[in-house]
């Protein structure tokens, strides 16, 4: 699946809304003039199905073999459940933290130290979640090969934060390629584009304002 074709799907079906004024507000309290919600792909089973197959030729770059498949919650575990299927891989999902009950498990599903894997993510904006979920893995044991994400921000906070951690990351589509294709559409005016540019230089600095 090109990055063309992807932001393209994303489009189609509204999961990529964009607001050049009234500014979206994530979770973290950034305000954006995007918001990407992946989790809309669940109900196309053709655009799933080729998120899954593009996800598994990037994963079949890395040697040694991985041996299995993360899911972030909640976003990424339907992603990396077909991920898993498609390579016919175990499978496991992290939560956000350790349950309050039960067992107080934070990672479900089965693990072995010494494990390769790949962590699955819908979405990179700061990287706290899917950098949270591979700190987990971690310190279970496992080696984390990759983070991959359906699509990201590319805003400078996340790239320091894998850095430092470091874990490498990768996305099939990107906010770069976003703005290509709304400006070849013509569906983008050029003060518009240097604005969302702007924005992904420093968010922060919309964010105060």
């Amino acid at each position: 699946m090109k990055n063309q074709q992807l932001i393209s799907d994303l489009l189609a079906i509204g999961a990529v809304r964009i607001e050049t004024e009234d500014f979206f507000t994530w979770t973290s309290g950034i305000k954006s003039p995007v918001y990407c919600d992946n989790r809309l792909t669940m109900s196309y089973p053709k655009i799933r199905r080729q998120i899954a197959e593009t996800f598994v030729k990037k994963i079949n770059r890395h040697e040694p073999a991985i041996d299995v498949i993360a899911g972030c919650a909640t976003a990424g575990i339907p992603h990396a459940a077909w991920v898993a299927e498609q390579m016919d891989l175990p499978m496991v999902y992290v939560r956000s933290s350790a349950k309050k009950h039960g067992k107080g498990n934070q990672i479900e599903g089965q693990i072995e130290p010494g494990q390769r894997a790949v962590v699955i993510e819908d979405l990179i904006s700061t990287g706290k979640s899917s950098i949270a979920a591979a700190d987990a893995l971690e310190k279970a044991g496992v080696e984390i090969v990759e983070v991959l994400s359906i699509f990201t921000y590319g805003l400078k906070s996340a790239e320091e934060a894998f850095t430092e951690k470091g874990y490498t990351y990768s996305a099939i589509a990107s906010y770069e390629n976003l703005l290509d294709q709304l400006v070849e559409e013509n569906v983008m005016k050029a003060d518009e584009r240097k604005l969302m540019e702007k924005w992904r230089q420093d968010p922060y600095v919309f964010t105060q304002s």
